[in-house]
Order: C-alpha cells, then structure tokens, then sequence
C-alpha cells in the first residue's frame, strides 16, 4: 500500500528517532518496525509526485523560490537590493544544487549500504532494512534529480574532491560500518533539520518543493533512526583504536557536510557575483549562520556525547569546526 502524499498533513510526518529510543524496545523489535513502516507507509517518485500538473511547474521568477530571512544570504542588503526575479533564481539555483548534492548523496549512501549487506550474516533483520532504505533512496534520488531537470540550471553539485573521496565512504560500508553511519547522519541530519523546520515555518513554500520535503522528511525518519540505533548497538563493541579514529574523524566530517548542505556554491557565488564580504557576512561571520550549523547537528553531536566520541581531547575539534553549541 502507497500513501499518497496529497494524503500527508504536516502533523502526520513522524519523529522516528524519539520512538526508537522508546524504553523496553529491543534492537531486534526496532528494526522489524522499521522494516514493517517501509512496506505500509513508502512512497514513488513519479505515482505520488504529479510532475505535470501546473501548480507544481517549475518557472526560475517565482517569488517563492525567494530566500527566507532564515538563510544567511537571505538577510543581506545585498541580496534584498536584487531585483525581484534575481532572487528567486539565486533560490532556486539553491534548491537546485541541494537535490543534486541530494541525489549523489544518496548514490554514496546506497552502494555503502550494498557493501554493508554483503557483511551480514543469513537471518539477520539488519539486511531486511538495509534493502528497504536502499529502495527509498533510490526514489529520492529519481525525486531529486527529476527536480534538477526541470528546473532548467546545469548544476553539478558535489565538488570534484568531494565525489572522488566519496568512493572511499563507500568501501567503509564493508570496513568499517560505524563510520559508515556517522557520514550517514552528517548527511541527513543538517537537511532533515532544515527540512523540518521549513515545513513547520509560515513562510511561502513552492507546493512541488513542499511535496518533495514532506516525502524526503518522513522516510528520512526511519534513515537516521536506523543508523542511530545501529551506531549505539555497534560503537560501544569497537576496540580502543577504532573508537578513537571515529573520535577523530567524527567532528571533521560532520562540519563539512553541514557546511556543504547549509551554504551556496562556490558555482552560485560565482555565477551571481556575490562578493566576498556578503559571503562572509552572510556566513562565515555570522553567528546566527554558526547557531544553524551547531543546531542541524545537534542529535548527531548529542549521539556522540553518550557514546563516548566526543572526548576531552577532541571537544576542541568540534569547537574548531564550528559544530559546537556557542
């Protein structure tokens, strides 16, 4: 059975991670819910997303691809001294970018998850579930780039150094897992965040982009909910020396993938000439842009306090990398 997402009020999109911390469930129980959510309530790229109807046509000088206040770009003079129909393409220039680095995201996560379910033995729920996220991000990425092109805008999306160095986040799907899923979270979680924000704002939302988050939102909850559980099951069984290798590496990738998913291209900057200081204004000088970046990871950060990633010896590398409460 599909679930239409005509059919998906905002207050019906769940907070899977906080029913998979629920007292007396077991990790066994959690992943037969899990896998029984994905077979009730899933979703199709193309049979619940209407791509032709009219109200959902992508035109690049709608007011609503505008940038919220909220968007440290958004709340620049200069952005504001923009003409109108500027604004909204340098929004959905934004929108854009973020669903391909989305998709290639995706990518990464579902080979990481093949070579993870090479690993499990037979009769294990985890490959069950692996397969079912394997799935779902198949149609977020078909979702994702069906975005990009109609959109109309060539945009590449992850860096080169980015896409190369994704190879090997993959091959840890098979070597080491828990790192695996701690690249995982450093993906979902700052876009989960905003997502879930946005829906829950006031604010003008294009009805295709709303349609989109509210799909991505609520799969989204099982992802980071899996991988989550899986870490607690799994971080505390690694020996010393791959418990301190993820306490290392842990800071230094979820800093950049937030950045990467919460701020403009090197490509958009480039194209709409935004100088440097708007940027730095806009972001790296910002301090309500480094509460965002501290706020998106919170659960990840959390997570790696009660597991003992976050040591005294490193909490100065998550203060460094910006992913710190001030």
């Amino acid at each position: 059975m599909v679930v239409n997402v005509s059919q998906l009020r905002l207050d019906a999109i769940p907070d899977e991670e906080e029913r998979g911390n629920g007292a007396g469930e077991s990790y066994g129980r959690l992943l037969h819910r899990l896998s029984h959510q994905s077979v009730v309530k899933h979703f199709d790229a193309y049979a619940d997303i209407d791509w032709d109807d009219p109200t959902l046509r992508i035109d690049p000088a709608d007011p609503r691809w505008e940038l919220s206040g909220d968007d440290g770009l958004g709340a620049t003079a200069w952005y504001h001294n923009q003409a109108a129909e500027i604004r909204a393409r340098i929004g959905l220039h934004r929108t854009a970018t973020a669903m391909k680095i989305g998709a290639q995201f995706e990518n990464v996560l579902q080979r990481g998850l093949l070579e993870f379910a090479l690993t499990l033995p037979n009769g294990s729920p985890e490959f069950r579930y692996a397969y079912h996220e394997l799935i779902e991000e198949g149609q977020h990425s078909l979702m994702f780039q069906e975005f990009v092109n109609r959109s109309g805008l060539d945009v590449p999306g992850l860096p080169p150094l980015l896409q190369l160095t994704s190879r090997q986040v993959v091959r840890f799907g098979r070597s080491f897992p828990c790192l695996f899923f701690l690249f995982v979270l450093g993906g979902e979680d700052p876009i989960d965040h905003v997502q879930r924000r946005t829906l829950g704002s006031e604010r003008m939302v294009h009805p295709l982009l709303r349609r989109i988050m509210q799909i991505h939102v609520t799969e989204e909850a099982r992802h980071l909910c899996f991988a989550r559980q899986y870490l607690r099951q799994n971080v505390p069984r690694l020996g010393p020396v791959r418990h301190h290798v993820l306490s290392i590496r842990a800071p230094i990738l979820l800093g950049i993938m937030a950045r990467l998913m919460l701020r403009p291209s090197r490509r958009i900057i480039r194209t709409y000439r935004i100088p440097a200081a708007v940027v730095a204004e806009a972001y790296t000088r910002n301090p309500a842009h480094r509460e965002l970046i501290a706020a998106s990871i919170s659960k990840v950060r959390d997570l790696c306090r009660e597991l003992g990633i976050i040591t005294t010896r490193t909490a100065w590398l998550w203060r460094r990398m910006g992913i710190a409460p001030a």
